[in-house]
């Protein structure tokens, strides 16, 4: 099964209205390339640890839904909240959600929900169980996996259609950067033709720096997810993005990222996944390496996955990693590649 960075998990329902989940990931990574500090690239997130057992991310949930009202309460630990959080104030660094909905229409599925919310772009969740791959991608990493502001949603009576409008504090913040004074906007388009279809484009536009270096970001993403077959499945996506170069410039430097993502189910309890991937970021937009070429780094991983239970899996991922440039530290000196295996054990309920 698959699902976006919208989150989510198995849970236990009281009464009628509100329902409670948890889950946890634990993990371990081994990177050869042995960092002292066991902090791996700056450009990783989720399971950025060398060489240590640690948690990924642990995260309990409350959510509230009637006919016209929702609500969602989600509080996190784990590395994953450490290094995706470290830009937000203490108090909201253990936040991964607090929105509410209101629906406006008595007839249609129309609604307006507010707060902090699962990011509307990329095809892979902060929930490790819910992706293809154990890891994330490089576009995942490097997109928003959150967002604070309000949507006004719409899903056809059908199913098969979901549009949104966005407007958003910024580019993965809960609060606006200090001299901020810029609104950004969002889209979301999602077409499910069948239930082994479904076909999806976001995109953000905005500013995410100071009011003295406003530089306008344009970004889109397309993906699609195809169950080919019973036990085959596939993602195919791409990112784009692009920046102007100085405050009014009519230069811009681009970015982006094609991915191929493939899953083979063997029986109830065994899977296969592998991921292709490209990421080209030469001015440093988002990865900045401070190298003559930037981020032009390809990836390749393969993992398996064994269901120890319904709530329970255990997965192992070996990874790599091959750049343009000798951006990747090895003992004293940089060298083009990076390679890794990284293992995780996830419960939910």
């Amino acid at each position: 099964m698959f699902f976006s960075k919208a989150q989510s998990s198995d849970s236990v329902r009281t009464g009628n209205k509100v329902t409670f989940s948890a889950y946890a990931e634990l993990f371990y990574t081994y990177d050869f390339n042995e960092p002292d500090n066991h902090l791996r690239q700056n450009f990783l997130y989720s399971y950025n640890r060398h060489n240590e057992l640690n948690l990924n991310l642990g995260l309990v949930k409350a959510n509230y839904q009637s006919e016209n009202l929702r609500a969602n309460v989600a509080l996190m630990a784990g590395t994953y909240a450490q290094d995706n959080m470290a830009a937000e104030q203490n108090a909201l660094r253990y936040v991964n959600e607090a929105n509410i909905g209101i629906k406006i229409s008595k007839n249609k599925n129309l609604w307006i929900d507010a707060g902090i919310m699962p990011s509307h772009i990329g095809w892979e969740s902060a929930i490790g169980r819910d992706n293809i791959n154990l890891t994330r991608s490089f576009a995942a990493e490097n997109s928003p996996y959150f967002e604070t502001g309000a949507k006004i949603s719409y899903t056809s009576d059908s199913g098969k259609w979901f549009l949104s409008g966005l407007v958003l504090n910024g580019w993965q913040r809960i609060a606006k950067p200090e001299g901020n004074q810029s609104i950004s906007f969002g889209h979301q388009v999602t077409y499910k033709p069948n239930d082994k279809i479904t076909l999806n484009s976001s995109s953000f536009i905005g500013n995410d720096k100071a009011k003295a270096d406003k530089r306008m970001r344009y970004f889109h993403d397309l993906y699609g997810s195809f169950q080919l077959t019973n036990q085959f499945s596939a993602v195919l996506g791409f990112d784009i993005g692009a920046e102007q170069k100085t405050k009014g410039s009519e230069q811009y430097n681009i970015w982006y990222s094609p991915n191929v993502q493939m899953k083979y189910q063997l029986d109830h309890q065994w899977a296969l996944a592998g991921r292709l991937e490209y990421y080209h970021d030469e001015h440093g937009v988002i990865i900045n390496t401070g190298t003559p070429n930037g981020f032009q780094t390809f990836g390749y991983s393969l993992n398996v996955d064994y269901a120890v239970l319904k709530n329970v899996v255990f997965r192992t991922e070996a990874r790599g990693f091959t750049s343009k440039d000798a951006i990747f530290a090895k003992n004293d000196e940089f060298r083009k590649g990076n390679f890794f295996i990284t293992t995780s054990l996830a419960v939910w309920f």
